[in-house]
């Protein structure tokens, strides 16, 4: 894929973006959206049919970017060691 271009680092720091500025960003329009289709109040979708509205699009945010986050949580695999950083 295309993230797999990038290194490491750019790769984790490019996910902390995400997590940070991204994810807000969605949630907002995620709940604007749903807001948006259903605009009474009073007559809200059933609560199960909101809940998987919200499923779905928590789904699909992270589909085009799963690139991104796979394998940050490990070690810099272009680093020697155990990699938790303490130099000895």
């Amino acid at each position: 894929m295309m993230f797999e271009r990038l290194s490491f680092k750019a790769r984790k720091r490019l996910a902390i973006l995400v997590l940070l500025v991204g994810m807000p960003l969605y949630v907002v329009v995620a709940v604007s959206l749903v807001n948006w289709l259903f605009p009474d109040p009073l007559d809200k979708p059933p609560v199960l049919v909101e809940i998987g509205i919200y499923i779905v699009l928590g789904i699909v945010w992270i589909w085009p970017l799963k690139g991104i986050f796979r394998g940050v949580g490990q070690p810099d695999p272009g680093r020697g060691g155990d990699g938790d950083g303490d130099g000895a």
